[in-house]
């Protein structure tokens, strides 16, 4: 249930459960979890309320309850269903050493892979994108509950464990860089003061990256009039959308046919 508008996330219901059965696999095959299951407390503040209470009904599927007047300083408390957090670092280690083997086996010329992400997109590859910049933080506020993500404010709060946190993020379009600014770090601190509830925690590290964004903040799959496929635009959901769009992608390559419309890379030109 993201953004002002309190909406589930495109097709939620379809790539979530995808996303959670992908994680537990890759688990096995890596030894290491992956997927922390979490609730997800969605803060809700004066003037949100009256929007947000609108759409409880027709968010019930996603809702697990609603508390009036709970915490100092909200006006509401909405726990969400389905959430969590991937350990995306310990994902993308594990997935590069258990596919060393592969790539050196790969024939000479035989494939090529360009992960350029956010910078293919900013050199034009698939025409106009919508890429920004967003900042985030991790801290250590040992006294914070580990029990739940939070979200409110314009920003987020994700347990990691052992007292530590991420936090974020800022949303510019310009510039886009990888460089921290002091005024994200600013902004992202009253984002901690707000969900955490007070200053009692410490910077361990201020990133910086950029979303890769296309259209209407959906992946795409596809062919470039050079033969070279396609798998971009994954945003700020790439971990939930990534398996089932990658499975989709997969299925077309070894099975021709139609790509998913709604995923096509042909409706962006």
């Amino acid at each position: 249930m993201t953004g002002q508008n309190f909406s589930p996330s495109w097709r939620l219901g379809e790539f979530l459960p995808e996303a959670c059965e992908f994680y537990g696999r890759v688990a096995e095959l890596l030894g290491r979890r992956i997927w922390h299951p979490l609730p997800v407390w969605r803060l809700v503040g004066e003037k949100e309320w009256a929007k947000v209470s609108g759409k409880l009904e027709a968010a019930s599927p996603w809702i697990e309850s609603v508390t009036e007047d709970a915490l100092p300083g909200w006006r509401a408390v909405v726990v969400l269903r389905g959430g969590g957090r991937v350990a995306t670092r310990e994902f993308c280690e594990g997935t590069q050493r258990f596919f060393e083997a592969a790539r050196r086996d790969l024939a000479e010329g035989e494939d090529e892979v360009m992960c350029e992400g956010a910078a293919g997109l900013i050199a034009g590859r698939l025409g106009k994108h919508r890429c920004a910049k967003g900042e985030i933080l991790t801290v250590r506020a040992p006294a914070w509950s580990q029990e739940r993500i939070s979200i409110g404010g314009g920003g987020w709060l994700v347990p990691l464990g052992e007292g530590m946190f991420k936090a974020g993020s800022t949303y510019v379009w310009e510039p886009l860089d990888a460089l921290p600014t002091v005024a994200g770090r600013e902004r992202i601190e009253g984002i901690l003061r707000l969900l955490g509830g007070d200053d009692q925690f410490e910077v361990i590290v201020h990133e910086a990256g950029i979303r890769p964004i296309v259209r209407k903040s959906q992946p795409v799959i596809g062919q470039l009039d050079d033969a070279r496929v396609v798998f971009n635009g994954l945003g700020s959901k790439g971990s939930l959308y990534a398996p089932g769009v990658a499975a989709r992608l997969n299925a077309w390559l070894e099975g021709g046919g139609s790509i998913d419309p709604e995923l096509d890379l042909a409706g962006l030109r």
